[in-house]
């Protein structure tokens, strides 16, 4: 099944469920919300009204997660055009939900960076909660999968060694357009990934060039704490970056950012200035 976000005309933002190209199935009569269908574990798309897809607009598959983990270098080729060493443990920060957008809606580029940067990253969405879960477990725990772009504000990330605030402005977190439950994707660890900007290739690797695949980063988080029903992890971004381009290629305003993973769609994302 295909979670998503939407609206009508009257605007309020329900879940859905994708089922093809052309119809979105209601949820709402049944469930408030995305959140409610992930901690109900629903896969498959029950009964309710259809929508044609032209005549709702998505937003982000589940706007109001729990928390957002997202990992640093998580890719070998990614952690060497950055000048850094591989790393022996998950490098671990947060994206603040309130930079979560859904596809089509804007980026906007702060006044107050010059250095704005995209990263297309696989992510997964937590459906059972649980500590200290063991590896081989982690399917038992993973709802679904999304894509995200984890866009940087690079001058403010380097201005310390503190990530997190860099990386959540306001809109700075696009998801979407669908969480697509993991019964559906045979192997989340060997899909192509990718990332253009106005049709000019910026990204292109697989999710098997991971450094920390899902099991070990459940297995990590999940040994300090606690990983809660609708928690993301998005698991890192491969090499590519408008950083480490030679001059570099930050985001700018009329940019169209799109990222794609095999199997999960396309996210497509205009840049505005602020």
């Amino acid at each position: 099944m295909k979670l998503v976000s939407f609206s009508l005309q009257d605007g309020l933002v329900r879940p859905g469920a994708w089922i093809d190209e052309g119809t979105v199935v209601d949820l709402g009569a049944i469930y408030p919300d995305s959140l409610a269908v992930i901690r109900a574990g629903l896969g498959k798309s029950p009964e309710g009204p259809r929508h044609p897809i032209a005549s709702v607009r998505l937003h982000a598959p589940l706007p109001h997660p729990p928390r957002v983990f997202a990992i640093g270098l998580n890719y070998r080729d990614h952690a060497r055009e950055s000048g850094q060493p591989v790393p022996s443990a998950p490098v671990v920060f947060f994206k603040l939900t309130t930079a979560i957008i859904g596809p089509g809606e804007p980026i906007v580029l702060p006044r107050n960076s010059s250095r704005p940067d995209y990263e297309a990253e696989f992510a997964f969405v937590i459906g059972k909660g649980g500590y200290r879960i063991p590896a081989a477990s982690w399917r038992e725990y993973v709802y679904g999968y999304t894509i995200v772009n984890d866009v940087s504000a690079r001058d403010v990330q380097f201005a310390t060694s503190q990530w997190s605030l860099s990386k959540s402005f306001p809109t700075f977190c696009p998801m979407g357009p669908a969480i697509v439950s993991a019964d559906e994707i045979a192997d989340p660890q060997a899909l192509a990934i990718g990332l253009s900007i106005d049709g000019e290739i910026m990204q292109n690797s697989n999710t098997k060039e991971l450094v920390f695949g899902i099991p070990e980063l459940i297995e990590y988080i999940s040994s300090i704490t606690p990983l809660l029903c609708g928690d993301i992890v998005s698991t890192g971004t491969p090499p590519g970056v408008g950083l480490a381009r030679k001059p570099p290629r930050w985001l700018k305003a009329g940019d169209t950012v799109t990222v794609t993973v095999e199997g999960l769609g396309s996210l497509t994302n205009p840049v505005v200035a602020e």
